[in-house]
């Protein structure tokens, strides 16, 4: 695929702008650090999406990629990579890897990503996609994931992109102390709020609910 126009992608950096401003009195954010916007600019989301849908890959909004998934909106991408609040060399686990794209982003920013998928086809899709382009750091398997990834715990970061009705218990176990998880609570096509939970360095957790998000269900089986 060709490379993105340049007028498109200054409207999309436009547009996570104004919506960061927008929500801004809900997230407490009212612009994003200079490493994520480099990283959305820097990552080709035209790489990720059907090749119908190439024209509208740096619209600001989700697009279809098959199986009753989709590619989220860039803002969310962007304002769940900055509420993780990446460091170079943080071992990051992604629930989901749909197309790939947000593993990339955050394998931009300098974590080691290891990313679960269950729908296979997505997954290989994935895997190939993620080898054309060079990305490194990153880890893939075909699984669900609610039960996490036990054997390469514990981690600094936890992200997860589709809905859960709760957390899934294995995620706490599987965060180090001071480790952050982001994740959408709520029902199928009911409200859902974006979490941001950290685990204190004594075990216990904090909580802060961040901003109301549509995302796909997460898959428990």
């Amino acid at each position: 695929m060709a490379g993105p126009d340049p007028g498109a992608l200054k409207r999309l950096m436009t547009a996570i702008a104004e919506d960061t401003y927008r929500t801004a009195g809900e997230t407490g954010l009212s612009e994003l650090s200079p490493s994520v916007l480099g990283a959305i600019m820097d990552v080709p989301r035209q790489e990720f999406v059907p090749d119908g849908d190439a024209a509208s890959a740096f619209d600001n909004r989700p697009l279809p990629i098959g199986h009753g998934q989709t590619i989220s909106q860039p803002f969310v991408v962007a304002l769940m990579t900055e509420l993780l609040d990446i460091r170079p060399g943080d071992k990051v686990l992604e629930l989901g890897t749909g197309s790939g794209y947000q593993t990339v982003v955050l394998a931009a920013l300098g974590a080691s990503v290891y990313s679960l998928e269950i729908i296979p086809q997505l997954a290989d899709a994935a895997a190939k996609r993620l080898a054309r382009l060079g990305a490194s750091n990153v880890h893939l398997q075909t699984a669900q994931g609610w039960d996490g990834w036990p054997s390469q715990a514990p981690f600094d970061a936890i992200i997860v992109t589709a809905a859960a009705g709760r957390v899934p218990p294995a995620l706490f176990r599987q965060l180090k102390p001071g480790g952050r998880l982001i994740v959408p609570i709520g029902e199928p096509g009911g409200h859902q709020v974006l979490m941001r939970i950290v685990k204190t360095e004594d075990g216990g957790i904090t909580e802060e609910r961040i901003l109301s998000v549509a995302f796909v269900p997460l898959v428990e089986d």
